[in-house]
């Protein structure tokens, strides 16, 4: 067995399955974020009274924060009612960040749990070695009411990453190279787990963007295998309660596919979508008008160090915004404690509260039709940052950085020290 299926075995209480079998598991962390209040409401709606058990029910208020329509700020009124009526004391508000970073921040991301969110990037804390995924709003109700949700058991497939990386390429250029080889329906309802000599050189926050962004291979769920570097973090966070599951000697896999990452450079996806990808170079030089620094892809810490380390002393180009959204409050703290904030700030950045923010495309920070930004989020459909006909291009936080700077699409290594 596969560790995953392991992870479903062992919430499901049985001890053996096979790919594609229904099986009805306890969840560790059922998570709803404000845009889905519907969850509530279905509630209701099947009977539901009290909370089967509310240490397990998180709600975000990260999508509208702060509020910017009576809707939203309905939504989230309504949400916090109905968690101090059913003793939901995982609330987290609208100063608190995006709802993935936060679990992670708060040590509530963790291997061996199942943890599923009203979110589709939720596959990210496959980075930590547990089972995760996106549901919808009535999936979280009946959490909310059983305590349980059933899962078709997934195809596994195995994606190697060998190889160094070269000067100025990120975990994002690795995932948008494997998304542009392999396509954007690679893995419909099946798990990617990532392996390769690589893994062990990348960080934490280097993982999270990887197994973050399978969503957009059309994953049900990613996989890291918990190493040293999982463990060291989870311990600095005071986090020992979990179980670390193997996978078994001589499991087949759907596929196995072996990308060797020295031969990846800076690389982008282009309108209009993520699996529309090539090398940065061939885009030099395109316009810009905004640059957006964050979201639960592109917003730890390491990020904002990277992008303050290449504009320290620079400005952003006349007539370029750029936005700084940190994925957490966790995050943005350390960015002033470290003095990454002051610095992207004296650069020209502006700092937008923790939160989903303009990646959801309905406030801080849309764009207009016929204006160009260069992003370090996930998407960049039609509309994903306000109007249809603006374009949209992905990048790791080094090319959004030196994009600021020039005002147009630039490589960022002219930037870096050798």
């Amino acid at each position: 067995m596969h560790a995953l299926e392991k992870i479903l075995a062992s919430h499901a209480g049985v001890d053996t399955l096979q790919t594609g079998e229904i099986l009805n598991c306890d969840i560790d962390i059922a998570g709803a974020n404000d845009l889905y209040l519907q969850s509530v409401y279905s509630f209701y709606e099947m009977g539901g009274e009290q909370v089967t058990n509310p240490d397990n029910i998180v709600f975000f208020m990260d999508h509208y924060a702060p509020a910017s329509s009576k809707k939203q700020a309905l939504n989230q009124k309504e949400f916090r009612e109905f968690a101090a009526k059913q003793g939901i004391e995982k609330l987290m508000d609208i100063d608190e960040g995006v709802c993935h970073q936060v679990l992670v921040d708060r040590g509530l991301s963790k291997p061996g749990t199942i943890i599923v969110i009203t979110d589709s990037h939720t596959t990210m804390h496959g980075a930590f070695g547990a089972f995760s995924t996106g549901v919808g709003a009535t999936d979280h109700a009946i959490i909310m009411k059983t305590g349980k949700l059933w899962f078709r058991v997934p195809k596994i497939v195995k994606i190697e990453l060998n190889g160094k990386l070269a000067k100025g390429v990120y975990a994002k250029d690795i995932i948008l190279d494997v998304i542009g080889k392999l396509g954007a329906d690679y893995a419909v309802y099946k798990a990617v787990e990532f392996s390769g000599s690589l893994i062990a050189e990348l960080s934490m926050s280097e993982r999270l963007a990887i197994c973050n962004m399978t969503t957009e291979m059309g994953a049900k769920a990613s996989y890291i295998q918990p190493d040293k570097v999982t463990l060291d973090y989870l311990l600095n966070l005071g986090v020992t309660d979990f179980t670390v599951y193997e996978t078994d000697e001589g499991y087949e896999y759907e596929e196995v596919v072996t990308f060797d990452v020295s031969d990846i450079q800076p690389t982008i996806a282009v309108p209009f979508s993520v699996d529309n990808v090539d090398e940065l170079e061939a885009y030099i030089g395109t316009p810009i008008n905004q640059v957006f620094l964050g979201t639960c892809t592109g917003g730890r810490i390491e990020d904002l160090e990277v992008a303050a380390k290449i504009l320290a002393g620079k400005k952003v180009k006349k007539g370029t915004r750029m936005l700084v959204i940190p994925a957490s409050k966790k995050v943005l703290q350390e960015a002033i404690t470290k003095g990454y904030m002051s610095t992207l700030v004296e650069a020209g950045a502006t700092f937008v509260t923790p939160g989903c923010a303009a990646c959801l495309g309905t406030h801080q920070g849309i764009i207009t039709d016929g204006e160009a930004c260069v992003s370090s989020a996930s998407r960049n459909f039609p509309g994903r940052m306000g109007a249809t006909q603006a374009k949209i291009y992905l990048a790791s936080p080094a090319v959004v950085a030196a994009s600021a700077i020039e005002g147009k699409l630039a490589d960022p290594r002219k930037y870096m020290e050798v």
